[in-house]
């Protein structure tokens, strides 16, 4: 039977010298492997686990809930924020009201990138919106995951370098693996009727699309924020409010959100 990964999360009661063994020696005992451990949060470990049947992992279940030096808090079928954890050593953000709305500052664009990468990895229609001030890191963190993932991208609309509103594409890049990036602020105030056309298509399209400013966008178009698979908050501090009062007085951005592509190895 093939081995299946499993995701488990404890937080530690007792800590005393030893403790970790004792769980690596249960799992041994089990013949679970582990792939993976890391501390996600203060007190807390995850580890990414494999085991050969789903009863190995009830009777782990089972002997974990009788232990006093531990509280199992997750055990279950490993999601992406859960390998995002166990990779990067935290937990992504992510809204309490709103679950699809995920929270980065600028001190974490390792995490953001690596967390968009594995969502542009993802086979089909994905739509993802990420919201954040002027030259925050935006549009090189969207660039930094598509090199990651292996993905061509392509500006729709866009202030890099130059002001970027295209109205067509040629034949190669109707491509489903292409990411394709849209400017919500420049395709709603500097954009034709042509150019709309061409985001209508692009939408229909089975592939990633990225739109910076997603509430301008939606504000002056058909789509709603629902249409959105993700959401992406990027922040310069936690405390930043992000606001669109700025962008609202000017119809268009002098530079670009581009940033020093040395913090990245491509």
């Amino acid at each position: 039977m093939e081995k299946k990964e499993w995701y488990l999360e404890y937080e530690i009661q007792k800590n005393r010298p030893g403790l970790l063994g004792d769980i690596s020696s249960l799992l041994g005992m089990l013949s679970i492997n582990i792939v993976t451990i890391n501390g996600v949060d203060e007190g807390r470990r995850g580890m990414l686990l494999l085991a050969r049947s789903d009863e190995q992992i009830v009777r782990l279940e089972l002997i974990l809930r009788t232990m006093d030096t531990i509280q199992m808090t997750k055990l279950r079928e490993p999601k992406l924020r859960d390998r995002m954890a166990v990779r990067h050593g935290r937990y992504i953000q992510r809204d309490a009201d709103d679950k699809k709305t995920f929270r980065f500052i600028r001190d974490e664009l390792g995490l953001l990138v690596d967390f968009m990468a594995e969502l542009y990895k993802q086979d089909g229609h994905k739509l993802i919106g990420i919201r954040g001030l002027p030259r925050v890191g935006k549009t090189e963190s969207i660039v930094a995951a598509s090199v990651c993932a292996n993905k061509k991208w392509l500006f729709v609309s866009s202030t890099l370098l130059k002001q970027t509103v295209r109205d067509k594409l040629i034949e190669d890049e109707y491509n489903e693996n292409n990411l394709f990036i849209i400017d919500g602020v420049v395709s709603t105030r500097r954009a034709s009727e042509k150019h709309w056309q061409l985001v209508r298509e692009i939408m229909r399209m089975p592939s990633i699309k990225v739109i910076e400013h997603p509430d301008i966008f939606v504000e002056n178009s058909e789509y709603t924020i629902e249409d959105f698979d993700y959401i992406i908050e990027l922040r310069h501090d936690p405390d930043e409010e992000i606001t669109y009062e700025l962008m609202h007085k000017n119809t268009m951005f002098s530079g670009s959100d581009f940033g020093d592509f040395g913090e990245f190895e491509f």
